[in-house]
């Protein structure tokens, strides 16, 4: 009686726990944590291959462990991009460049968390800031 809501009928998680089919999606991941670790020599672009691959591709629904990954990836992207303009806006007061500092290196600090906690295989708290 006091159990969470569960949908009728439940839902259906195709193969998760297929080993190949997450030796896939941990690859996968491994490569969306390389695309974002090196979106500063590609001016971002990179970063918005991967949150765009991540976003149009199935494996967002399919394993908990992995979801969370890429929860975690997509919110490191959008709120980069939202520090990354406030910077750019503010770089003529001269607050800017460290606003533009500080994004960075939280950035980097988020890719590098993710990619540790992935090859640990341990699961990650999407909506934590660090």
């Amino acid at each position: 009686m006091n159990r969470p809501y569960e949908p009728y009928p439940p839902p259906v998680v195709q193969n998760s726990t297929d080993p190949e089919r997450l030796r896939r999606l941990r690859t996968f991941t491994d490569v969306l944590y390389a695309l974002y670790a090196v979106y500063w020599l590609t001016g971002g672009l990179t970063g918005l291959v991967a949150t765009f691959s991540i976003t149009s591709s199935a494996a967002m629904s399919s394993v908990r462990h992995m979801r969370d990954h890429f929860t975690w990836q997509i919110r490191t992207f959008w709120w980069a991009v939202l520090g990354h303009v406030i910077g750019f806006a503010l770089l003529w007061i001269g607050i800017g460049f460290l606003i533009l500092g500080v994004v960075s290196i939280w950035t980097l600090y988020r890719i590098i968390k993710g990619w540790l906690f992935l090859y640990e295989n341990k699961t990650i708290e999407p909506r934590a800031w660090f």
